[in-house]
């Protein structure tokens, strides 16, 4: 018979026909862990039947546009837990971080130098640099997915009755020296969203939604390991109280004012504009 003491095992020992062994060690780890933090809190049936509707509710706000458990995994620090876990890159490299729950369309391809500030309203900017080896060699035919807030802190999936599908995001091809360089507007600090679950859970909590402005990256390169980062803005506002625990200091990089007559017409933009210069590391795979 089954008993409090008992069913820790008798569940663990239910998963002996698992033909996955990787599925097997993470069921029982879980159910270990499940059970332990059940005993160790004194888990109520009031509470186990509200854990329950939160994550019931939780799924119910997931669509095609957005994530409500990727955004539960960011606040909980879990994403950045995972991402660290699995992130061992080379000294050099570009650290990688969160990817996310925006990231949920295809970015539209885009020539180098195009505008991905689609509406405007931002402060302009230029970000450009090149992605390398862990040598220090450039990588042409390199990809680069970028996607990012308007200088209202909204993607475009978030408010798409304002925005055309495709703002803020871009799909580069690096060029014979391994260099991308795009426009675009200054990212500002936002909340995340806060109408479902996760800012129900924030409000409980007394945290603050909001995010350090910041622009996304996956980079990519035959023959490396693809990383997923983000480039943070230096002085930004929640540098140190990022609302999903993604901030490393080596991603923050400065947005220079710049009027410089020269780079304007390089980079085909009015003056005066933001720059941002940086490279992209990549490990061998």
């Amino acid at each position: 018979m089954t008993t409090d003491v008992t069913v820790t095992d008798e569940a663990v020992a239910s998963l002996e026909g698992t033909a996955d062994p990787r599925l097997r060690e993470l069921l029982t780890g879980l159910i270990r862990h499940l059970h332990a933090f059940a005993r160790e809190t004194g888990l109520t049936q009031a509470e186990w039947e509200r854990a329950i509707g939160f994550l019931t509710e939780t799924g119910k706000m997931c669509t095609d546009t957005r994530q409500e458990f990727i955004l539960l995994s960011d606040v909980l620090g879990l994403s950045m837990l995972v991402e660290s876990i699995n992130g061992d890159r080379a000294a050099g490299s570009t650290e990688s971080t969160v990817l996310g729950p925006f990231h949920m369309t295809e970015s539209p391809v885009r020539e180098l130098g195009a505008n991905i500030d689609l509406v405007g309203g931002g402060e302009p900017c230029v970000v450009s640099g090149r992605i390398v080896s862990g040598d220090g060699t450039p990588l042409p035919g390199a990809v680069l997915d970028v996607w990012q807030a308007d200088g209202n802190g909204f993607y475009d999936v978030q408010r798409p009755d304002l925005q055309p599908p495709g703002n803020g995001r871009g799909l580069f091809t690096t060029d014979a020296e391994g260099r991308f360089w795009f426009r675009t507007c200054v990212p500002s600090p936002y909340p995340i969203p806060t109408d479902g679950p996760v800012g129900e859970l924030l409000k409980a909590t007394g945290r603050h939604p909001y995010r350090p402005a910041h622009i996304h990256f996956i980079a990519s390169a035959e023959g490396h390991s693809p990383v997923t980062t983000h480039i943070f803005v230096a002085g930004s506002d929640y540098l140190d109280s990022d609302a999903v625990f993604a901030v490393k200091q080596s991603l923050v990089e400065d947005f220079t004012p710049t009027d410089d007559p020269s780079l304007a017409r390089e980079f085909g933009i009015a003056n005066p504009f933001r720059h941002a210069r940086f490279d992209l590391v990549l490990d061998h795979a």
